[in-house]
């Protein structure tokens, strides 16, 4: 039974970890290509997860949905609501410089979240949405259901990697890099650096919508480790150190529950606030040891065409 529960354990930690490995890959679009500091994840990330449960659920008085979709079709619903929010914030914020479009974001995720909680016919307000489905759940019962669960969130970590990967391998993320780094001398060029924030922000916060399928999986209630700290650590513009920093601080963040666990009582009530120190303490480490992360970016070669 030990056995058992470990390996579940491992299950649920990997599902989280995958989910937060998604965010990871979103924001190094945004900041580790362009240079975008989105500080509203929780905003676009919200909007992804509300919309593909609307979308999937069955018909309820007490809230929209009804339309009863399988989950892939949600997510896909999820990205593109999410992306035309992102559309609508870049359009009025992406001229703004890092920190006050680090603001900016910060405001726009707090008035999505306000909409979210008030309007209850929409999203049933604080209470929020049950029943919501998970993918192939008629084919299998009991915890075999968390095994399949994981194969899907993995698969969707592996799409949103190699699309990733081909952005930025791409002319389009050679031309973004540059943007990142000199932006003078990209528009000297002829960039258009306006559009290209543009683009960048919108595919980020796309990608923010489709880790909304922990929805399918079940809604965080605590205080969890910011996706932008998961990056840092594992190095911003490298999609590989996305992943890597994703399942290093949400395991050291999971794993150290079941020790502040056994604390005395007068310090299990804070517990959330040790936990947060020990990401902080271990990402001082790495920023020590590694500057640019456990992976830094790595420019890919240029080819150059032999006529």
């Amino acid at each position: 039974m030990e056995l058992t529960g470990l390996f579940f354990y491992a299950v649920s930690l990997l599902i989280l970890g995958g989910i937060y490995a998604i965010l990871c890959l979103a924001l190094n679009v945004q900041w580790g290509m362009g240079g975008l500091f989105n500080a509203g994840i929780a905003g676009f990330y919200g909007v992804g997860a509300y919309t593909s449960a609307i979308l999937t659920t069955a018909a309820s008085s007490k809230h929209l949905g009804g339309f009863g979709l399988p989950v892939p079709i949600g997510l896909i619903g999820a990205a593109i609501l999410a992306g035309l929010a992102g559309w609508a914030v870049a359009k009025i914020c992406v001229r703004l410089k890092s920190d006050y479009l680090a603001m900016a974001s910060i405001g726009i995720a707090e008035i999505l979240r306000l909409v979210i909680v008030n309007e209850s016919w929409l999203t049933n307000g604080s209470l929020g949405l049950s029943r919501i489905p998970r993918p192939l759940a008629d084919l299998t019962t009991g915890r075999m259901g968390d095994i399949v669960f994981l194969g899907f969130v993995w698969f969707v970590v592996l799409l949103v990697y190699l699309a990733a990967s081909r952005l930025h391998d791409s002319p389009w993320g050679r031309s973004l890099r540059a943007i990142r780094d000199n932006e003078a001398s990209a528009a000297a060029v002829g960039k258009n650096v306006e559009k290209f924030r543009i683009q960048t922000f919108v595919i980020g916060c796309a990608i923010m919508g489709i880790a909304g399928l922990s929805a399918h999986y079940f809604r965080f209630l605590s205080p969890r480790p910011d996706p932008l700290v998961m990056l840092m650590a594992g190095g911003s513009g490298n999609n590989r150190g996305a992943i890597l920093g994703a399942l290093t601080i949400w395991t050291l963040w999971s794993v150290t529950e079941i020790f502040t666990n056994r604390l005395p009582p007068e310090w299990a009530t804070r517990s959330s606030f040790i936990r947060m120190l020990l990401v902080g303490l271990l990402l001082q480490v790495v920023l020590q040891r590694f500057r640019s992360g456990l992976l830094p970016e790595k420019s890919p070669p240029v080819k150059f065409r032999q006529e």
